[in-house]
């Protein structure tokens, strides 16, 4: 759990750094900065979702997972807890669980995260998680900067999703093959993409509510392998 509970700490001190000491900026600069971190976050994405191999998958868990979030309403329930927090908090802060779940889905996607946490768990090797931590540090500076200190909250899910990977790696090592990787982090790195859109469009993407999306070409290249295709 080294791995994980470092990741974890990175994104809590980087954000309260970035929400403290780069706390006062002007309004005209918090929106060019809001503006080039979408158009970072969308290169992100792009540049991930280019390594998928399986395009008919790619849509099909897009489509599916989608439809299955939007029914259980994801968004809902992390801006529920977003907002929870807040009034816990007594913060005045309408961005807080913009910045929660936005980071929220940023740093759980992405073959780093996945791969990472099976690392860490299986070999005791958090080298890459190391590696994320300093990735997702950076980032959580320039977020809390602009979107407070919700951006500091993400650590909570990434703790729990990265050590529930690591704890149950021995189980999934054998079910998470490169293939599914990679078209996990394909269809991931486009959430990422839909999150940095959301800053330069008015109407917002509704990104958690495709968090199931992730894990559909689990269930398809799983289905593939059983049915002999």
């Amino acid at each position: 759990m080294l791995g994980p509970i470092v990741n974890a700490l990175a994104i809590v001190i980087c954000s309260l750094l970035g929400r403290f000491l780069l706390k006062g900026i002007p309004d005209r600069f918090d929106e060019i900065i809001k503006k080039a971190i979408g158009l970072s976050v969308m290169y992100i994405g792009i540049s991930g979702a280019l390594e998928n191999q399986r395009v008919m998958i790619l849509i099909l868990s897009l489509v599916i997972g989608s439809a299955i979030g939007e029914l259980i309403n994801i968004d809902k329930g992390m801006n529920f807890i977003g907002n929870w927090a807040e009034r816990k908090l007594g913060l005045g802060n309408s961005n807080f669980s913009k910045g929660f779940v936005s980071a929220s889905i940023l740093y759980c996607t992405g073959s780093m995260a996945i791969v990472g946490a099976m690392n860490s768990g299986l070999m005791g090797n958090h080298e890459m998680l190391f590696a994320k931590s300093i990735l997702d540090g950076v980032i959580s500076i320039v977020f809390a900067s602009s979107m407070g200190l919700g951006v500091a909250f993400s650590a909570i899910p990434v703790l729990l999703y990265e050590g529930a990977i690591a704890l149950g790696a021995s189980f999934v090592k054998d079910w998470m093959t490169a293939e599914i990787i990679t078209e996990m982090s394909a269809v991931g790195s486009l959430l990422i993409a839909a999150i940095g859109l959301n800053f330069l469009i008015v109407r917002q993407i509704i990104v958690a509510n495709m968090i199931p999306a992730i894990f559909m070409p689990w269930l398809f290249i799983a289905i593939e392998t059983a049915l002999g295709f």
